[in-house]
């Protein structure tokens, strides 16, 4: 261990309780000792100024100056090391694609433990292994034998289990489903998923024990996120309201969005639109959006949205029209039609943010809800 090491991973500590995102004293005791730079391989990809938004050029540890690779380590900031497959080392050359595994910014990682109200002595499960550094913060804080780890990805996994290994950590890892969670070493205290999940899966309602809670990024397609954070109830049922940080995290596999086929814009019927689409460009009005059209994508910005249904190839598309904006819809799903009665649902109730939404979850169905359980609610897609 550097005393380079040790000086920056205090500074980050110093800096993530400046910036509110670490309160606890036993999370900021686990980033003062967790080296983060293990963590990271050999490489990371890196995005160049000027770069498209899906390119990506590996950035190999042994092209920098070990200061310069801790000082990488140590920034606050999120390290793509796999784009569609392909480990940042093994890329050679600058690859185009999406980002299938990363380092999550230690803010985000340290706001979600904290966020999920996990204690001393409690077992937990956590779903999606990564890199292995959150399931290292586990560790350090509640000791190997209470965290077990998923990963659904074999080269991640086979890294992070080398990683926690060199490190000196021996959590329960399994390679896998982990919307399938884990069933042997049940009950746990808590279930903390760092993948983005369209919906609640039932193994994990299974899992967690009576009073226990599931904290999860919930997310579609459009893309809208929310944080779940719910409480398992005697009954087999889970419900809580959204927590207030706006995360999100790379879908579960089996939940990102299917390959999207060649489509024609400007097909359908035309009519005025009850509602701006500049509410889609706010973070909280995607978020309500995509509750009124659950399996649709949202191409376009501003006045031009385009919603596009990949299953069944309905699309709508807006444009201004004077003073207001119209329109078109086609496909046997009226996407707009579900968009404007969410907006117009959750404006007429003052257009709270997403903590003033909850869900609860069933073994018939999973209602997202506007104010409490028995207020206006959208069915999410399981």
């Amino acid at each position: 261990m550097s005393d380079a090491a040790g000086r920056l991973r205090q500074e980050l500590a110093a800096l993530l309780v400046e910036g509110g995102a670490l309160t606890d004293p036993g999370w900021r005791r686990a980033v003062e000792v967790v080296p983060r730079e293990r963590f990271l391989g050999e490489a990371v990809f890196h995005q160049d100024e000027g770069m498209a938004g899906d390119e990506w050029r590996p950035l190999l540890r042994s092209s920098l100056s070990e200061e310069e690779w801790l000082e990488l380590a140590y920034s606050d900031q999120t390290w793509v090391t796999q784009v569609d497959g392909i480990p940042a080392e093994a890329a050679g050359h600058t690859v185009a694609g999406s980002p299938t595994s990363s380092s999550t910014m230690p803010s985000l990682v340290v706001r979600m433990l904290e966020r999920a109200g996990i204690g001393d002595a409690e077992k937990v499960l956590e779903i999606g292994t990564g890199t292995g550094y959150s399931t290292a913060l586990l560790c350090e804080r509640l000791g190997d034998g209470l965290v077990t780890s998923v990963e659904y990805d074999r080269h991640a996994a086979a890294r992070a289990r080398q990683a926690l290994e060199d490190t000196g950590h021996a959590p329960t890892l399994v390679t896998g489903d982990g919307l399938a969670g884990h069933d042997g070493n049940v009950e746990y205290d808590r279930l903390i998923a760092t993948c983005s999940v369209r919906y609640i899966p039932m193994a994990w309602m299974e899992q967690v024990r009576d009073g226990g809670t599931i904290t999860a990024p919930l997310s579609g397609w459009l893309p809208g996120h929310a944080l779940a954070h719910l409480t398992l109830a005697e009954d087999g049922t889970a419900s809580g309201r959204f927590l207030p940080d706006g995360v999100s995290f790379m879908p579960a596999r089996p939940h990102a969005r299917p390959p999207r086929s060649s489509f024609v814009i400007g097909l359908g019927d035309e009519r005025e639109s009850v509602i701006d689409p500049n509410v889609l460009d706010d973070a909280t009005g995607r978020f309500v959006a995509q509750l009124g059209a659950p399996s649709a994508e949202k191409l376009g910005l501003g006045d031009e949205v385009i919603l596009l249904d990949v299953a069944t190839g309905s699309q709508a598309s807006t444009r201004r029209r004077g003073e207001g904006w119209v329109v078109r819809q086609h496909g046997p799903l009226r996407l707009w039609d579900g968009v404007e009665d969410a907006v117009v649902t959750w404006l007429g109730a003052g257009g709270p943010p997403r903590s003033g939404f909850g869900l609860t979850v069933t073994r018939t169905g999973q209602r997202v809800w506007l104010g409490d359980p028995e207020g206006p609610g959208w069915s999410l897609p399981v």
